[in-house]
């Protein structure tokens, strides 16, 4: 599948203003990359399609390489010390590594390090350096990472961080050359009240003050002005990264072992089974398709799916299961890419099932009518208690999920909990040893004791929605009120504030405009850039599934008039949101 949006976006720049840019017919290069820039690159860009350009091989800038002294090199790095210093040892010595070097930084190279290269025997060699402003991390068409997970840490933990604001500069460039990639220009709002919101808006708008200077087209187009970049932070909402998801990426990213979206499972053939890697990401149509799907379509759809394919080929089937599966792999091995896929998914499928039902059905339930403040029928709880003390008591339920419990209750309860009675439920639980995480969510600013240090700071309303949905999944993420209304021009100024004023936007012309240009991208390739406004969001401390999905349902509601567009420092599950909670109050370990 074509990668689209983002990966389609940054992908293009990297083989465009990259590798093509240096090509020379019959001369082939070696392309160097570190850590970051080989996980951007992994990420938006075949190997088939580097080597293509004339790259004969990529290699790690860290590690011990053969000199290849009739070859030029392409460094694509990150401007660090470390991999500076390694650009630097390459040509060192009398005998060089490469031939010549080209090298392009992800991102603006601090003018030490670039002195650094000035005094070093790399100014002899080098015939390009540019700096591509890539410094994150596609992750999907419309998601985007910048790859550091102990980014909580380094804003909430309890220990003073002296290094936290270089720490906000790094993320401020990092959002910027987000929006120089998608060449957007936006203003720029902020949730109101955390310092660390402002803080990192106020040095994000600098920067890209900045890059429209060097970039006078950034922003340029019908009803660009409109695009928006939104600052919120992990403690604006607490609850959705710690529900039961019961759509598909989520659920499975939170119930199995899934490492770097590589989901391993027991693959049976005919008398013999064998483990299968299988990388769940957009290059998979069927994965596109199903991710945001609830898991009780998921099963059905793909079993649709497969029947269709199977009679599309003139395959018989009577009940597409698991067994006819490896049936028709022996019978029809030229299907085997199509008919894998297929079984992957109900894999998947059946496996996230399998754990639901072994123990999580009654306590989604309990999730839900918390989290809602109201059973399926609409009614307000009147005995939350009653509802979570079974759950506490019951020893098969795990200490994560029982936290998970504790934590929605204290936030039904709205104003905190006291002490006392936070100490019955841990006690109840059985749960002293991961008892911090209750607690270190008040780092985040939530309300946790009653009276405490967050007292008067509540959570904010929700938006009533009367759609029909299933009765496990009717917790909406508050990032999608803040979607819808930011769109709708209704969010409100004084909670979400201006960094500078927006562009005035003409209303009557803004709407013959995208009915003008609001198509004009389906029938160009992918990557040609898009007319139509942005929301650009990015989440302090993590962003979960069920926000990231918001983003796909927002932007398709809008018929494609404007894209929505989420990211933060990493990606949350439910278990590693907890760990990183459990950690806030630890001493760092210089190590790490």
């Amino acid at each position: 599948m074509a990668p689209s949006g983002l990966k389609a976006v940054v992908g293009e720049k990297i083989l465009s203003g990259v590798i093509k840019s240096v090509k020379k017919d019959g001369e082939w290069k070696v392309l160097i990359v570190d850590h970051m820039s080989m996980r951007i690159l992994s990420s938006c860009c075949k190997m088939s399609d580097i080597l293509a350009e004339g790259v004969t091989i990529v290699e790690d800038i860290n590690k011990r390489r053969e000199p290849i002294s009739s070859l030029e090199a392409i460094y694509l790095i990150s401007p660090v010390e470390k991999s500076v210093r390694a650009l630097i040892n390459d040509f060192k010595d009398a005998a060089f590594t490469y031939k010549a070097a080209h090298i392009f930084f992800t991102d603006t190279c601090p003018d030490g390090l670039f002195a650094e290269i000035g005094r070093s025997r790399v100014s002899k060699v080098v015939k390009t350096l540019k700096e591509i402003n890539v410094a994150f991390l596609p992750y999907e068409s419309q998601v985007f990472s910048l790859d550091d997970p102990s980014s909580l840490y380094s804003f909430y933990s309890s220990e003073p961080n002296e290094r936290k604001d270089k720490m906000l500069e790094n993320l401020a460039e990092q959002i910027a050359t987000l929006c120089d990639t998608l060449k957007e220009y936006p203003a720029i709002r902020y949730r109101k009240g955390p310092e660390e919101n402002a803080r990192l808006a106020d040095e994000v708008h600098q920067r890209l003050t900045a890059h429209k200077a060097d970039n006078p087209s950034m922003g340029e187009g019908p009803d660009k002005a409109r695009s928006q970049l939104l600052i919120v932070d992990r403690g604006f909402d607490p609850i959705s990264p710690i529900l039961h998801e019961l759509t598909f990426q989520a659920m499975a990213h939170d119930l199995l072992d899934i490492k770097q979206d590589i989901y391993t499972y027991q693959s049976t053939g005919i008398g013999n089974s064998n483990d299968r890697e299988v990388l769940l990401d957009e290059d998979d149509e069927l994965w596109v398709q199903l991710r945001h799907m609830h898991i009780a379509d998921v099963t059905k759809k793909v079993t649709e799916l497969l029947r269709t394919f199977c009679q599309s080929k003139r395959m018989c089937t009577d009940n597409a299961n698991m067994k006819d599966l490896s049936q028709m792999l022996k019978k029809m091995p030229q299907y085997q890419k199509e008919l894998s896929m297929y079984s992957t998914h109900l894999h998947l499928a059946e496996e996230c099932m399998k754990t639901y039902k072994a123990s999580l059905d009654k306590l989604c339930e309990v999730e839900q009518d918390l989290a809602m403040g109201a059973n399926e029928e609409g009614e307000p709880l009147k005995d939350p208690m009653k509802n979570i003390v079974p759950v506490l008591l019951n020893n098969e339920v795990e200490a994560y999920d029982k936290i998970r419990i504790i934590l929605l209750y204290i936030f039904h309860k709205k104003k905190g909990i006291g002490e006392e009675n936070l100490a019955k439920l841990i006690q109840h639980a059985n749960i002293q040893a991961d008892s911090n995480i209750i607690t270190n969510l008040q780092n985040l600013g939530c309300n946790i004791i009653a009276g405490g240090r967050n007292a008067g700071k509540t959570l904010p309303e929700r938006k009533e929605r009367t759609e029909s949905t299933y009765q496990l999944s009717r917790w909406v993420p508050y990032i999608k009120d803040v979607m819808e209304n930011a769109i709708e021009d209704k969010l409100d100024r004084k909670l979400w504030p201006f960094i500078s004023d927006p562009a005035p936007i003409n209303t009557t012309q803004t709407a013959i405009s995208s009915a003008r240009f609001g198509h004009w991208h389906k029938n160009k390739s992918p990557t040609e850039y898009r007319s139509g406004p942005r929301l650009i969001i990015f989440v302090i401390g993590g962003v979960s599934h069920s926000e990231m999905r918001s983003a796909y349902e927002v932007t398709r509601a809008t018929d494609g008039k404007w894209e929505v567009v989420i990211g933060s420092s990493h990606i949350l599950t439910p278990t590693s949101f907890l760990n990183d909670l459990k950690s806030l109050d630890k001493v760092p370990n210089p190590d790490c």
